[in-house]
């Protein structure tokens, strides 16, 4: 299975360089268009690609308890006490990084799942980039975005720009049975790399 996910990245990969073969300026608006439609295949690809079913099993018993229990004699208890399943977490990381390099420039494919019988929803897995227009540094958990919502309801994906000078595709994640049981967040800057004195 491991050999035909790689398989398959890698032929996706060559596909997104031939595109790419000529830059586009992602700060003008035809710039942004392109970009949009890049994300918005990454984020295809990576509903077909990402396990649901590994992915209700990253974050573990233990951490979910401290989540939903809080301790007012202890704020950070939550935070303290986080842990994953490690075989779960790398696999899913790993895919989501590579789904990532499936772009000629910096994106990060981030992995949002709801909070179980609460209204909010966790950003369980972020990569290297630190891209989001969600993530509010430090919170392991935070409300649901009206928008991940609609997506996490219908399946279908939506192209985000809350953020200025940054573009997301909110695409969903389902399990064996089809059921929706998280999101990706595709996310890239539409600003013009910072320019070098080298």
């Amino acid at each position: 299975m491991k050999r035909i996910v790689s398989l398959f990245l890698g032929l996706q990969l060559a596909a997104f360089s031939a595109q790419a073969a000529v830059p586009v300026d992602p700060a003008t608006e035809a710039g942004v268009a392109a970009r949009q439609r890049e994300l918005n295949e990454i984020a295809r690809i990576s509903t077909i690609m990402i396990d649901g079913d590994v992915c209700q099993h990253i974050v573990t018993e233990r951490a979910l308890a401290h989540m939903l229990h809080s301790d007012p004699r202890d704020e950070w208890q939550a935070g303290d006490n986080y842990d994953v399943n490690n075989e779960a977490f790398i696999q899913t990381k790993k895919t989501l990084i590579r789904l990532a390099m499936l772009a000629p420039y910096p994106v990060n494919v981030n992995l949002w799942m709801p909070v179980p019988t609460t209204h909010d929803i966790q950003l369980v897995i972020e990569n290297k980039n630190n891209l989001s227009q969600y993530w509010t540094f430090g919170d392991l958990r935070q409300a649901m975005p009206p928008e991940m919502e609609e997506v996490l309801k219908t399946g279908k994906p939506a192209t985000i720009q809350k953020t200025p000078g940054m573009l997301s595709v909110l695409a969903p994640v389902r399990n064996s049975l089809g059921e929706i049981v998280g999101l990706v967040e595709v996310v890239s800057s539409t600003l013009p790399p910072p320019a070098t004195n080298f």
